[in-house]
């Protein structure tokens, strides 16, 4: 039986639900020789498709005020390979030994590298057979496309349809489409049963307390959603950079000042005036479901489950050319 490893990325926990959505997949044998390798604590994202002992919790790889070089220092300093690469970095030498150590001591035969390409390195250099997840957009800087020719083969956890168009050929032709990778089938909603979810948080306490709307006295106009008077807009955000939509908010509200505004996930406190309720559910479903638009960034996660249902989607686009994903925008 072959044994996989699958380092998932620090940034936000949507790497980590990508692994454990990709571990559910799997035969039962197979599950139990996985290895996920990530620095997000127990509490930042708890597996529910693997046990505790099949992760490994990393060492941080932040900056250090007496490191010997910083991350990005800059050209003639910092391999063209590589986005980030303090040197003297106690962190990132402790976390290198554990993914080399672990790799060496579980005999772990195949690495699944999530994203970083200073990891898909260290393999590479180790002599360790890598997979790497590319995500859409455009990802043609030196070191991702190390990173893709240092790979036997990399995985694209979306449909084919929605590759960047300018990607290189070469790029497509290493490249295994794996559509949307979907959790287990969620449970079925009715629109009436959404209202009724509203109406709890809002008795619960979690209704933001600045804004004067009061769902429990609306009720009656949602019942029927091709009648109802109010528009329910729910907004999706994970820990990944949810700051960018939370400025998005004041404009938001602005444009739409009767709308029934819903935040999931977190959201400064300085905009929480700004909707109705702020909370975070379990199981999105039935927001995507039953709103009447959708407000989020365009991570494969929240587009996976978005993608299924009629509901409009506006996408808040991350800056940054590594960041860029306009595919996304053709649905």
């Amino acid at each position: 039986m072959m044994r996989i490893g699958y380092y998932a990325h620090h940034h936000g926990s949507g790497h980590c639900r990508q692994a454990d959505k990709l571990a559910a997949l799997l035969p039962n044998d197979a599950r139990a020789q996985l290895t996920v390798f990530t620095s997000l604590d127990i509490n930042s994202y708890r597996f529910t498709a693997i046990d505790e002992q099949q992760i490994v919790r990393l060492n941080a790889e932040d900056e250090h005020p007496d490191d010997i070089l910083a991350g990005r220092a800059g050209e003639y300093w910092q391999p063209a390979s590589l986005h980030y690469s303090p040197v003297g970095n106690g962190d990132i030498q402790k976390r290198s030994h554990q993914i080399l150590d672990t790799i060496f001591q579980r005999k772990i035969d195949l690495m699944i590298i999530d994203v970083s390409v200073e990891v898909a390195m260290l393999c590479r250099a180790a002599s360790i057979p890598y997979l790497y997840v590319r995500l859409p957009g455009i990802r043609d800087d030196a070191p991702h496309l190390g990173a893709f020719t240092g790979a036997l083969a990399l995985l694209a956890p979306y449909p084919k349809a929605l590759e960047f168009t300018h990607t290189s050929e070469w790029v497509c032709d290493k490249s295994l489409y794996l559509d949307f990778i979907s959790s287990q089938k969620a449970e079925s909603y009715t629109y009436e049963s959404f209202i009724d979810i509203l109406a709890k948080l809002s008795v619960g306490g979690e209704i933001s307390a600045p804004k004067s709307t009061n769902l429990p006295s609306i009720e009656t106009q949602l019942t029927d959603k091709s009648g109802a008077t109010i528009p329910i807009i729910t907004v999706i955000k994970g820990y990944g950079g949810h700051k960018a939509i939370d400025e998005k908010l004041p404009e938001l509200r602005s444009l739409l000042p009767d709308a029934l505004i819903v935040s999931l996930g977190p959201i400064d406190d300085d905009k929480r005036c700004y909707v109705d309720i702020s909370t975070e559910v379990d199981d999105v479903t039935p927001f995507i479901c039953h709103s009447n638009y959708l407000m989020m960034a365009c991570g494969l996660n929240a587009v996976a489950q978005a993608y299924h249902y009629d509901t409009p989607l506006i996408v808040v686009l991350m800056t940054g050319h590594i960041m860029n994903k306009p595919s996304w925008l053709k649905r």
